[in-house]
């Protein structure tokens, strides 16, 4: 799965510390701000900092997560790329890393809520009916200020 290697990158992806949380924030809330993904508190960041993994190229570049949901299932999140590293491959190759983590922990089907859907669909990700997801992972969805009125799409990527 892992196609890291098709992109030239002079930085590399590992799991995200303790001293990255606050830059972290700082990259997603720049997203948030423009409407394009949900924001995350310092604290949910802190209680979930096993989720996320960072490209790091003197300095957080870029982050992602992979959140167990369910049994055989897992959720893509929190993904985002600084504005001046986009198109390099970096946002595919952090999914890709948390496909893999996904497969070594036989996670078979991992799914995303975004507004990105096109970016998504090339990486092999299929259009899902929300109503079809297992209504735990709505626990999130409650404290999201769209709630219920979400507008994100669903879509699910799932290990052939």
């Amino acid at each position: 799965m892992n196609n890291c290697k098709e992109v030239k990158q002079t930085g590399r992806i590992r799991p995200a510390l303790m001293g990255d949380v606050r830059t972290i924030h700082g990259l997603l809330q720049q997203f948030a701000d423009k409407g394009l993904l949900l924001g995350r508190s310092i604290s949910s960041l802190y209680d979930q900092l096993r989720d996320f993994i960072v490209y790091d190229d003197d300095g957080i570049k870029g982050v992602c997560a992979l959140h167990i949901c369910w049994d055989n299932l897992a959720e893509v999140r929190s993904l985002a790329v600084a504005d001046n590293r986009q198109g390099r491959g970096i946002g595919k190759n952090l999914v890709y890393s948390c496909l893999d983590e996904a497969m070594n922990l036989e996670i078979d089907k991992v799914f995303v809520l975004t507004y990105q859907a096109g970016f998504f669909r090339k990486l092999q990700f299929a259009d899902v009916e929300k109503s079809e997801l297992p209504h735990k992972i709505w626990s999130d969805c409650l404290q999201c200020p769209k709630f219920p009125d979400c507008d994100e799409e669903a879509l699910i990527w799932s290990k052939k």
